[in-house]
């Protein structure tokens, strides 16, 4: 059975942040009534012209350096000119040979070795405007489409990688990555929902044969609405395009590339189109854009702006807080306001780890059960600081740490406050060591066991002692009483 290795690359469609269209004032606010946010401008009228948006390409400057990319000096417009009924101009403002940015790279990595870390090169970043939108039989009493054009004109980069990746997996990483890139460098807020983000796969297969290297014609996927479809969709396609090559063997040189569309629901791609070459959409430059020239000063003030991205920050929480990757990667994939949410309790605890067990573990998992957001959590990051600096201390026993971080989130209490309304109060030593003493003296057998070697006989006594005293904390009460047989 020959072997094959999967070839991938990703085209991903970013909505960025502004508060108007790419070549017109109009608004890109998302949910208004269909066909209310548009001109003459971005519907083609004759006699209307283009009018560039600055931010739009201060934002994609930021992504580009953020990327890694080199910037040329100086970029242009096109037209791609190709028919959809939500194209009302017939062609598309887009950038061709003269892209605003190319040749970057996104590193990726998997904290549970199932690939090993990468560079995952960028072809090129450009800017282009966004088409209308068509709905399908969706309008009640209707079996036909109709077209909203409220996006038509809305800013959009194009993030084309290389075929770089090699599994389903790994392009899943990528566009975690990139997402989480984007949402910290606050360009765009990738909300898949809303159409903020758009993700096409380029796949196909390479093949080691009896008769050499075969490639299997190019397939673009699209229609993916989340990044499980996306996995899903390479998974399927890798797998029909293998069973299509069983089929027809050496006539697979002979087909042509194609555009599928992946059905969520069957969990298939079904064939739409033969693809597009570039020669088809006859490419020229834009006659009302004129180029736009980038500045070494304007280059270096974008990068200067980008502030701590992702992949520092986890090496940052591995090298100075001594977490682990997965620990690291956990917190700082949640997003920006949980990590500075982390970094404030821990400047108040002085215990990294502690607090990251903490935020990792019961933080998150109130904020999942509530549907709630870091921004509105009930327990402040200093007060969490308190409450993992008592337990580190040892004024709050562990066993008892459960109830008062508990009572602290229902009661909107401080560590103190929270542990004063719990009867907590700390233990002073010597009065834990008379109680052990006590039961050391009352339990000859178990001092006997440990002498033995039998270390875990000490289980018995703990009970006892937080009988005498509810605030004995258990770690403390074993090791005195390891001490005290030591002594005898």
């Amino acid at each position: 059975m020959p072997q094959y290795t999967t070839i991938i690359g990703l085209e991903v469609h970013v909505q960025l942040a502004t508060k108007s269209k790419l070549f017109c004032r109009c608004s890109t606010q998302f949910g208004a009534e269909p066909n209310t946010q548009t001109c003459p401008v971005c519907i083609g009228l004759p006699g209307s012209l283009p009018v560039m948006n600055r931010e739009a390409l201060s934002l994609a400057l930021k992504t580009a350096v953020a990327l890694n990319c080199t910037i040329p000096p100086l970029t242009k417009w096109d037209r791609k000119q190709y028919y959809y009924p939500d194209l009302p101009k017939g062609y598309q403002i887009s950038q061709y040979d003269m892209p605003m940015s190319e040749h970057g790279y996104l590193e990726i990595s998997d904290s549970k070795d199932r690939f090993e870390t990468k560079r995952i090169r960028i072809l090129r970043a450009h800017l282009e405007e966004d088409a209308g939108k068509s709905v399908h039989d969706e309008v009640a009493g209707r079996a036909d489409s109709v077209i909203d054009l409220n996006r038509t004109g809305t800013p959009l980069l194009e993030i084309v990688s290389e075929p770089d990746m090699r599994s389903p997996l790994e392009a899943r990483a990528y566009l975690d990555e990139l997402k989480l890139l984007l949402t910290y460098i606050g360009v765009s807020d990738c909300n898949m929902q809303e159409g903020s983000l758009r993700v096409d796969a380029n796949v196909n297969l390479h093949l080691d044969t009896d008769a050499g290297k075969v490639a299997t014609p190019i397939v673009e996927i699209k229609n993916m609405n989340s990044f499980r479809a996306v996995e899903r969709a390479i998974e399927y396609e890798a797998r029909r395009q293998y069973d299509v090559w069983e089929e027809t063997g050496a006539k697979l040189g002979d087909m042509p590339k194609q555009t599928r569309g992946w059905d969520d629901a069957a969990g298939v791609t079904r064939g739409q189109r033969s693809k597009e070459e570039s020669s088809d959409y006859r490419y020229f430059p834009d006659p009302d854009l004129v180029p736009v020239e980038f500045s070494e000063v304007e280059v270096a003030d974008a990068r200067g702006s980008l502030g701590d991205l992702p992949a520092d920050l986890r090496r940052q929480l591995q090298a100075d807080h001594g977490l682990s990757l997965y620990d690291s990667e956990v917190l700082v994939n949640q997003g920006r306001p949980l990590l500075d949410y982390y970094l404030a309790a821990v400047n108040v605890a002085g215990d990294a780890k502690g607090v990251c067990n903490w935020v990792t573990q019961d933080v998150l998992r109130v904020l999942k059960d509530s549907e709630a957001t870091i921004e509105t959590f009930t327990i402040a990051p200093a007060a969490l600081g308190e409450f993992v600096a008592k337990q580190k201390s040892g004024e709050l026993p562990s066993a008892r740490s459960r109830e008062v971080f508990d009572a602290m989130l229902t009661k909107n209490l401080s560590a103190t406050e929270a542990m004063h309304s719990l009867g907590i109060e700390e233990v002073d030593d010597s009065e834990l060591e008379a109680i052990c003493q006590s039961l050391l003296d009352a339990n000859p057998r178990v001092v006997d066991d440990v002498k033995n070697g039998k270390q875990q006989a000490i289980g018995a006594l703990i009970g006892q002692a937080k009988k005498q005293n509810p605030n004995a904390d258990p770690g403390r009460v074993r090791q005195i009483c390891l001490d005290l047989i030591a002594k005898m």
